[in-house]
């Protein structure tokens, strides 16, 4: 595959200080009714005048002769080369794409919406002007099918704390990475840099969103509820080393199972507790 290569075009001021020479020298000629050798001197210059460009900055200029590749001129100035030369200007400046969410399915095939954002340029001019059509176009295609890939190997969330899958919400750099790769082995052929690349907008599609929000929910009430659990064995467990130690109170086992019920009650109950005032004995 044939890859950019540097041209060295000529300095276009010394150029051009030459060619007005030739045409003043011309038309003073011609004003001295000498006709002929003037005449061709200044269609020759007017002619050579077509090979003059300029290269702004981050710009680069593709020179094609006659359907050959001649070279790309990355120099920022003004400059002359062959005027028969078909000069093709390319960007070389970052740009960004904000893609718009697309629907996709996941690795479990839930829809999701997904787009991203992408930061990419010109690394060779070649290849973006002749391998690709039109490589703006070229570079949000092969984008949407980079995310298709991408949503298609991760799930969305991972519910299972015990799980290590990683998925598109929860795992940013692992995911971020492999969108990197898939998005530069994409665009290679036609000669882009990808300098960044992370995922923009991720949420469930509009169907199943709200029956994911109540399963989110859940687990969030579940794995809350688990915490509380083992909050309240542990303090009823002090609470019960701490009367045995200090022989407060002597409790057999039944006693021992009240008070246990009764406080996991207190404790893991979702409203507060209304206390009950007993006037008489403990088995009363």
């Amino acid at each position: 595959m044939k890859k950019e290569n540097e041209l060295t075009a000529s300095k276009g001021l010394i150029t051009l200080m030459l060619l007005l020479l030739a045409m003043s020298a011309s038309v003073y000629g011609i004003t001295q009714h000498v006709y002929v050798i003037p005449a061709i001197v200044l269609t020759i210059s007017l002619t050579l005048t077509a090979g003059f460009f300029i290269n702004n900055p981050n710009e680069a200029t593709n020179m094609v002769f006659f359907g050959e590749y001649k070279g790309t001129s990355r120099e920022n100035g003004f400059f002359w080369v062959n005027p028969f030369m078909t000069k093709t200007k390319i960007s070389l400046r970052a740009r960004n794409l904000d893609s718009q969410p697309i629907k996709v399915n996941d690795k479990l095939g839930n829809p999701i919406m997904i787009g991203i954002v992408l930061v990419w340029r010109v690394s060779d001019a070649f290849k973006a002007a002749f391998e690709v059509n039109d490589y703006e176009s070229f570079v949000k295609i092969q984008s949407e099918a980079a995310i298709r890939k991408l949503a298609g190997t991760y799930p969305y969330d991972n519910f299972d704390d015990a799980q290590e899958e990683i998925s598109l919400r929860s795992g940013n750099n692992e995911v971020h990475e492999e969108l990197m790769k898939e998005l530069t082995e994409r665009l290679a052929i036609a000669g882009i840099e990808v300098m960044e690349a992370r995922i923009s907008n991720l949420a469930y599609a509009q169907e199943i969103a709200g029956a994911m929000l109540q399963r989110q929910q859940a687990t969030a009430i579940v794995a809350a509820r688990t915490k509380i659990v083992e909050g309240a064995v542990g303090m009823v467990e002090l609470a019960l080393n701490s009367l045995s130690n200090k022989k407060i109170i002597e409790l057999d086992d039944d006693k021992k199972a009240a008070m246990v019920s009764n406080l996991m009650v207190v404790l893991c109950s979702d409203k507060a507790a209304n206390p009950v005032i007993n006037t008489g004995t403990l088995h009363q």
